[in-house]
């Protein structure tokens, strides 16, 4: 008779249960922006609502910030790092392909958990959510630590006026854990591959190839003394169709996620999407007619767009404002690069 394999025990209910955030100390606002590109102040927050970023120093790495953000999440849900089954980094922005950011993140907080990170760019802290809360129903994990964490000026041409004036740096963190009454709903997930590059970066690789392959043909070595500067990868978007993507599409995704929630935008306390763009933002919310006593998540005036950290940092700022928020309906959704999209409905803690 062949042996029974034995299964962990799964349970019913998960929530979020602690909240952290690291801010970059330099803060680059409109006008030091402008003297990269030809723009002005006014029309900056006209088109995206951002007034400053914030921006790592030269020294501060993704696994820094990552790192204190997660300590702050540990803290606030009372947690000891010993307890945590797995660590999930979401970045594009971790400068090694391998080792993870997680690895490191979870060897200095002197653990041995499994780590791994997500690569979907704005909706990589929505993956990390639904792969958390996964983790700990089927029994694998009793806490699970996410951080969402980008350095985006580190991949961002300072001249380049599709996308460099809308970054910023930062990070957030929750740790997710068992719960009684279920605190996290089905994660909505999904991609549009069809637009797969419409928020791209691009391969160093290629364009030093490029450039090699041109000096050969011209027998002109000069053509390699710029290199170096095509090493760097840069990121590059198509803001008309990435705008239309998300507001016409994502409103859609994030009704999904309140039915399958099983919940209306009336029992929401607060909306928090990814902070892309001030109207993306404002159009999410009338398309989803929220009322008025839904608070909506807008850290992009302060903030910039930080990708996958821009979910937890705007909750920790809407918390922070409005503390009364906890144990209350959250609904969050991230969208970006791939195109990917994720949502979900949590709890705030």
């Amino acid at each position: 008779m062949t042996a029974a394999l034995k299964q962990p025990t799964p349970i019913s209910g998960t929530a979020v249960l602690g909240l952290g955030v690291h801010r970059p100390d330099v803060v680059i606002d409109n006008e030091q922006i402008c003297q990269w590109i030809d723009s002005s102040d006014e029309w900056i927050r006209q088109r995206t609502g951002i007034v400053t970023r914030h921006r790592a120093r030269a020294e501060v790495s993704v696994v820094d910030m990552a790192l204190d953000a997660a300590q702050e999440a540990l803290a606030d849900a009372g947690i000891d790092a010993s307890q945590l089954g797995a660590v999930v980094v979401s970045t594009v922005t971790h400068p090694y392909s391998t080792p993870s950011a997680a690895a490191d993140v979870a060897g200095r907080l002197g653990i041995t958990a499994p780590a791994f990170d997500i690569s979907a760019a704005c909706a990589g802290y929505c993956y990390g959510i639904g792969q958390a809360d996964a983790l700990v129903r089927s029994g694998l994990a009793e806490y699970v630590l996410v951080v969402g964490v980008e350095k985006l000026s580190d991949f961002i041409d300072n001249h380049e006026r599709t996308i460099s004036f809308l970054l910023g740096d930062g990070a957030g963190a929750v740790v997710v854990g068992p719960s009684e009454t279920p605190g996290i709903s089905p994660s909505v997930l999904g991609s549009n591959g069809e637009k797969w590059g419409t928020v791209s970066m691009d391969n160093s690789l290629l364009r030093l190839r490029d450039a090699l392959t041109e000096a050969q043909r011209s027998g002109d070595a000069s053509r390699l003394l710029d290199a170096e500067e095509r090493l760097w990868p840069t990121l590059r978007q198509d803001g008309q169709t990435v705008f239309r993507w998300a507001v016409w599409e994502m409103a859609k995704v994030a009704q999904q996620a309140l039915d399958t929630a099983g919940i209306t935008a009336e029992d929401l306390t607060a909306f928090v999407p990814h902070q892309a763009n001030i109207r993306i933002i404002d159009e999410l919310a009338k398309q989803l007619k929220l009322p008025e006593s839904v608070l909506i998540g807008r850290d992009i005036a302060d903030a910039g767009n930080t990708s996958a950290a821009s979910i937890p940092l705007a909750l920790h700022r809407l918390r922070a404002e409005n503390p009364e928020i906890s144990g209350g309906l959250a609904l969050q959704i991230g969208f970006g690069a791939g195109l990917v999209f994720g949502a979900q409905v949590i709890r705030i803690p």
